[in-house]
């Protein structure tokens, strides 16, 4: 019984983790923006594959959000 509620408890726990914030960026290796919305109209320009990744891959990869996002 004690395992089962100690289950139950992390079970419960690790559900209510908060989930990363998604971006989108250019799949380009030219790519200096990430963006915040998949529309954005900083991805109009883009030639390659829109990506979606976490914020803080994004900044990882030294990217900046963009100014149409501010």
């Amino acid at each position: 019984m004690k395992n089962i509620l100690l289950l139950l408890i992390l079970i419960f726990l690790t559900s209510f983790r908060p989930q990363e914030k998604k971006v989108y960026m250019c799949g380009s290796t030219g790519a200096k923006k990430y963006h915040l919305k998949e529309t954005c109209r900083g991805l109009s320009s883009c030639r390659s594959e829109i990506i979606k990744t976490s914020l803080k891959q994004a900044q990882g990869h030294g990217l900046t959000l963009c100014g149409w996002e501010d």
